[in-house]
């Protein structure tokens, strides 16, 4: 009755996930997909506290107290522009959950053992079970009454769902705080690699493999730590070879990897929910990762291997120098503008800028001039970002263009404003081909006839690279705070 209960509610909240997950592709239904998430996660919570091994209330209890005190501080506290830094250390907490569970299943299942053995009992029994080892079974209770009822092929199976777990979970671990670190501005964005990084990765992941064979073979705890520190390794290696450039793919595989570290947790300790909900994050962010690579004309398999597989030789050298220009040499140029396109950038969002955006477009369309906006599919390092911080500050959708769409009109286009953007509007895309970012779609801002570049200093992108755009004839840089450097020009348009 109480298992039959148990899997209706987690078939409930799965259902939930599901619709979470499916509205959040949309403007107008991630609002109600949110909800769909919040309800399916207490529903969870719920089938969990009053199902089979349920126990320790007082300490649940506490836990979930806390958890959701913490959980409302940061979303309360946090601002949109910090919501993928965010993201990225709720994953390591995932990994590290995952971790913590794999270690303490290996642990139980030693301490299940030895009070077998101590009765004078095998462990694991064979399938048929003796009358003293059912009486012996019966007395314990949570993890270690489901550990006590394997078989020695179910034990097996065990300890092969609890290395995955703790392997996935700690490079996921090691991986989302790296992650964490170069949104947050702690870690160089740039691409770092110990030298013979890509032997080393392999070096580890070989390694690992081996102290799970030895694992398997009766090693004891000890090949379970080597494996998990080799892990750790692997997540921060391969983490730190990823250029900034890419770190809108780098959440998206971390979601993916945390969603496996839950589903082999699910495995281990026989919870269903959590082996639907883990597979149903872990395909979908895989799956988005897929779609921003071939988005950004990145060989998926290098990008989450950290570059593996990529030739790079020497960039190409900078020719020129930065040229700045101040607020009333931006105003002249936009007053005796027609045509004038927006390209804002993750710097835009720091600044919190796009109000004041907002009102020097109405200002410019107000005086007769067509103003459009170039968006990067996947800029804001989260796809959507830009679109979202743009609907808030009342920007009309209809001039809201995506990079395929406007691309082509640049050379027509007599102004063109970057706001705090570096790599998608890079023409080292195009024309260097030992660029770290060769290949990647960017908007070709280049081709029009004025580029104002709305930039706090002159420090590189994401990817830890020079921009041959601020270089360029017709670029000039308009330094400074976005916020301020725009609110300056809007007493200046006519």
């Amino acid at each position: 009755m109480v298992y039959g209960f148990t899997i209706a509610t987690y078939v409930v909240a799965a259902v939930l996930f599901i619709l979470s997950l499916g509205g959040l592709s949309g403007q107008e239904s991630a609002k109600r997909a949110i909800w769909y998430g919040i309800v399916g996660m207490a529903v969870a919570i719920v089938a969990t506290m009053i199902g089979p091994g349920s126990g320790l209330w007082l300490i649940s209890l506490v836990l979930i107290a806390a958890g959701g005190l913490v959980g409302y501080q940061l979303a309360t506290r946090v601002q949109m522009t910090q919501m993928p830094e965010l993201v990225a250390i709720m994953h390591s907490l995932v990994g590290l959950a995952a971790v913590l569970v794999g270690l303490n299943a290996h642990m139980e299942m030693i301490r299940v053992a030895e009070i077998f053995a101590q009765a004078g009992l095998f462990f694991p029994q064979s399938e048929v079970t003796s009358p003293e080892a059912k009486v012996l079974t019966e007395a314990f209770s949570g993890f270690a009454a489901i550990v006590a009822k394997k078989t020695a092929v179910e034990i097996t199976i065990l300890k092969v769902e609890l290395m995955l777990g703790i392997w996935i979970g700690a490079v996921t671990f090691t991986g989302s705080i790296i992650a964490y670190g170069k949104l947050a501005g702690k870690v160089d964005s740039a691409a770092k690699k110990l030298p013979g990084g890509h032997y080393l990765n392999a070096t580890a992941a070989a390694l690992s493999l081996l102290c799970a064979v030895l694992y398997l073979g009766g090693a004891g705890i000890w090949s379970l730590l080597v494996l998990t520190v080799l892990a750790l390794f692997i997540g921060y290696h391969l983490i730190m070879g990823i250029g900034g450039a890419d770190m809108p793919v780098v959440v998206s595989m971390l979601n993916s990897y945390s969603g496996w570290a839950a589903a082999a947790i699910g495995f281990t300790l026989s919870n269903d929910l959590l082996i639907v909900t883990g597979a149903l994050v872990g395909s979908s962010g895989a799956i988005l990762s897929y779609i921003m690579c071939k988005a950004m004309n990145r060989n998926f398999i290098s990008v989450i291997l950290g570059g593996f597989g990529g030739t790079q030789g020497p960039a190409a050298d900078i020719e020129g120098e930065q040229v700045a220009i101040d607020a009333g040499g931006v105003a002249s140029a936009l007053n005796d503008a027609d045509s004038v396109i927006i390209v804002p950038g993750y710097g835009m969002a720091v600044a919190q800028a796009q109000n004041a955006v907002s009102e020097l477009t109405r200002k410019l369309r107000s005086a007769g001039k067509n103003v459009r906006f170039g968006i990067h599919p996947v800029a804001g390092r989260l796809p959507g970002h830009m679109n979202v911080l743009l609907a808030e500050a009342k920007v009309p959708y209809d001039i809201v263009l995506e990079m395929d769409e406007i691309n082509d009109d640049f050379p027509t286009t007599d102004v063109v404003i970057v706001i705090g953007s570096n790599d998608i509007v890079n023409p080292a895309a195009e024309e260097d081909p030992n660029s770290p970012i060769a290949g990647m779609p960017v908007l070709k801002v280049w081709e029009a006839k004025q580029v104002f570049v709305c930039k706090r200093g002159q420090g590189t992108g994401y990817s830890g690279i020079e921009n041959p755009l601020f270089f360029k004839e017709n670029t000039r840089m308009f330094y400074g705070d976005a916020r301020e450097s725009i609110d300056s020009l809007l007493t200046l348009i006519d």
